[in-house]
């Protein structure tokens, strides 16, 4: 992986105005258009998606990127599925290969399985950009048990089996954002009967996942160098999309073999 950029990059190139292709945009215009929607887009984010061939921006004389409406919209596609779907990049690039499109809505909630009946769902859709390099905004007990309709006793739960540990502020209980998606996905697991106990498990396997990526990482994370430790930082979300994936395959295959071959419908 390149961790250094020879070409410079400027908000501007000189002879961008004098490019044929009006809607072209620099680098840097790209960012700050996508800035809304993905918080944690940087330059340098997007400069390591090209080394790893998923965008091919046009090239001028001399050197600077200019990305056409097409290449934004690319790039809109690529950090949507890293965001909603958590993709790695090898299957992003075969699934754009394959003419995808970004996900734009979540499946429904299934039914509950006492009365069949599809539970009420208070997730909005997932637009929470999770990112390893920022903790969002901070939310108080009182807004997070009103977003998530947990109980608060779930969040006590929660904190005393260390799944989540949030913060004192002014005798005011902060959790971030990704606490607060913690709690409401485990507010959905509630309905099925799980609860904190039960996710030992899920904390253990993350702890040592996390151990794994860092010792992979750990030498380009602990750069000096800024463009090398936010290149690492960016490798480091695309393996954690991989290592998500990765469960996810894992527990469909297993999950194949508890459900058994498929039912074959009676003969008529």
């Amino acid at each position: 992986m390149a961790l250094t950029d020879p070409v410079p990059s400027r908000e501007r190139p000189p002879d961008a105005a004098e490019s044929p292709r009006a809607k072209a945009m620099t680098i840097g215009a790209v960012c700050k258009a996508l800035e809304q929607e993905f918080p944690d887009i940087s330059i340098s984010k997007i400069r390591y998606l090209e080394d790893q061939k998923l965008l091919t921006p046009r090239r001028t004389p001399g050197g600077y990127r200019l990305y056409a409406q097409t290449d934004v919209q690319r790039l809109r596609t690529i950090l949507r599925l890293q965001r909603d779907e958590f993709l790695p990049l090898r299957v992003i690039r075969q699934e754009l290969a394959a003419g995808r499109e970004a996900a734009t809505a979540a499946p429904a909630p299934a039914a509950a399985p006492e009365t069949g009946d599809p539970p009420t769902d208070p997730r909005p859709r997932r637009r929470v950009s999770m990112s390893v390099q920022g903790r969002g905004a901070s939310y108080s007990l009182e807004d997070v048990l009103e977003e998530t309709q947990a109980q608060a006793s779930l969040v006590a739960e929660l904190e005393d089996y260390g799944v989540i540990r949030g913060e004192m502020r002014g005798g005011v209980k902060y959790f971030d954002e990704t606490e607060r998606e913690i709690i409401r996905a485990v507010t959905e697991l509630a309905r099925y009967g799980v609860g904190g106990r039960n996710l030992r498990a899920f904390r253990t396997s993350a702890d040592r996942e996390a151990a794994l990526l860092q010792q992979i990482l750990a030498p380009a994370l602990r750069s000096r160098n800024v463009d090398r430790r936010k290149e690492a930082l960016d490798a480091l979300e695309n393996l954690a999309a991989v290592t998500t994936h990765l469960k996810h395959l894992l527990l469909i295959r297993d999950l194949r073999k508890i459900v058994g071959p498929p039912l074959t419908p009676p003969d008529r």
